[in-house]
């Protein structure tokens, strides 16, 4: 036996939460926002979203806090703090900051203090165009994450490095 090895355990734990938050992205872009979509009356669609998304935030915010937490870990531990600046060679770590930037201004700032009221606001005058505006962002933040997640796994790998 080794011993206790941080490496894996930081990498584990971060892979485990960026899967649980991308992941959980995925089937709310791809399967719940559709199947909500599919009803016929706007404003049940927006409930039953609101309903079920609601559920995940949590597990979204602890996922978000982990992955953050352990990417600067890792970035401290194997100090790796000059990568940030060849953003050429390592665009994926900046992709990694950005994305999850995002996300955490989201879940934390955006969602509980802004984003409820005027989407309550929206949904009272066009509760189907607030599910289409809802859907895209998704879609966009998703496409995005997927693409940053691809390149830091192919990039940690030694690949897809443009400098």
């Amino acid at each position: 036996m080794t011993g206790f090895n941080e490496f894996a355990i930081a990498r584990a734990i971060h892979v485990l939460a960026v899967l649980i938050w991308i992941g959980g992205v995925a089937f709310v872009t791809m399967v719940m926002i559709p199947a909500c979509r599919a009803m016929a009356e706007g404003q049940a669609q927006l409930e039953l979203f609101e309903r079920l998304e609601h559920r995940f935030a949590a597990i979204a915010r602890w996922s978000v806090l982990l992955a953050g937490a352990s990417g600067l870990w890792l970035t401290w531990r194997l100090d790796a703090w000059g990568r940030f600046a060849d953003p050429a060679a390592w665009w994926w770590m900046h992709g990694m900051v950005a994305v999850w930037t995002i996300f955490a201004v989201m879940l934390f700032i955006l969602e509980p203090f802004v984003l409820q009221k005027l989407f309550a606001k929206l949904a009272r005058r066009d509760p189907v165009g607030t599910m289409a505006r809802i859907q895209r962002v998704h879609v966009v933040l998703l496409t995005v994450s997927l693409v940053v997640v691809a390149g830091a796994v192919a990039g940690s790998h030694g690949g897809w490095r443009f400098g």
